[in-house]
């Protein structure tokens, strides 16, 4: 009974939001299919060369982030995969990057990033050669990568009440020493994806295209 229940809650994420998801469907900048084990998003413009491999969050669907990730797409020609982790943890998944960075073989620089759980995850591949930086949606390492050259933008929110900025503080030792931290001012742990209330969240005080623009405006100086 009890592996019973363990598949049943895995096997039912938080699901996307279906008015933010379309409004990045129908963006003509931005071109959005699911290649069976990730979803891909690419710039109908001129691609940049960069990519980013995203995880979500734990439990939360994967097309959850495409409204959020699709201004930095259409702005930047950032081209981004975001995963399907295995029983929708990211933590159960052991493919190795490639298996992501496959689906788009002409960017030249990859980045890998995540949110939340996502994002601990997404410290761990980040020790892949390929990888060029580490991007933070309210999230924090537990592994070590302070003594790696690699780039790193951490994005957090002042009113995430599960990423809180305290805790991201707490973890920034683990970062590189010229590692980037933006704080977004009313944003929660929730906005980094369109997604719903999550339990323990804090009361977000910006509403969800706000967040999107503060986003990728952090995304576009970084990249």
């Amino acid at each position: 009974m009890i592996v019973v229940g363990f598949l049943a809650w895995v096997s039912t994420p938080m699901m996307g939001d279906r008015t933010a998801a379309l409004e990045a469907w129908r963006d003509p900048a931005v071109s959005i299919h699911d290649a069976g084990d990730a979803v891909v998003m690419e710039p109908t413009g001129k691609a940049s060369g960069t990519g980013l491999v995203f995880v979500p969050g734990a439990l939360v669907d994967p097309y959850a982030y495409l409204y959020k990730l699709s201004g930095a797409v259409a702005e930047t020609g950032l081209t981004v995969v975001i995963t399907k982790p295995t029983l929708n943890l990211a933590f159960f998944d052991q493919r190795p990057l490639s298996t992501f960075t496959a689906h788009a073989p002409d960017v030249d620089e990859w980045y890998v990033g995540g949110h939340s759980l996502g994002g601990v995850r997404a410290c761990q591949l980040a020790d892949d050669p390929a990888v060029k930086g580490l991007i933070l949606f309210g999230s924090y390492c537990a592994n070590d990568v302070s003594g790696t050259d690699l780039r790193v933008l951490s994005i957090g929110g002042s009113r995430d009440g599960l990423s809180t900025p305290a805790k991201i503080a707490a973890a920034r030792h683990l970062l590189p020493p010229d590692a980037e931290l933006v704080e977004i001012d009313g944003m929660n742990h929730g906005q980094f994806g369109d997604y719903g209330p999550q339990s323990g969240d804090g009361v977000a005080t910006i509403d969800d295209r706000a967040a999107q623009e503060r986003l990728t405006e952090a995304l576009a100086a970084f990249l």
